[in-house]
């Protein structure tokens, strides 16, 4: 356990947002399948689905985050998954 909380201390703070955000969103989405989507209940609102597709959208600004996050610790100016040549222009 301690080792876990190293390592989470270790990274910046960037890579640890990104990560929570990542955290919550697939938790609130796994919440809302299990418990909303595929169990029998009240109808789903407007409000619920709007709910998913924020959180959806969480995930990726949590992914972008934690991408940036390597990309700063790397001094680099290009995405990781640009070629060196297209880099340079």
């Amino acid at each position: 356990m301690r080792a876990l909380i190293d390592s989470w201390h270790v990274m910046s703070r960037q890579r640890r947002t990104g990560w929570t955000i990542i955290v919550i969103s697939v938790a609130y989405i796994l919440y809302f399948l299990k418990a909303r989507l595929f169990a029998i209940g009240p109808e789903i609102s407007r409000k619920e689905w709007f709910y998913v597709i924020v959180m959806l959208g969480g995930i990726i600004l949590g992914t972008i985050n934690v991408r940036m996050a390597e990309m700063r610790e790397r001094n680099q100016k290009a995405m990781p998954l640009v070629g060196k040549e297209a880099a340079k222009k």
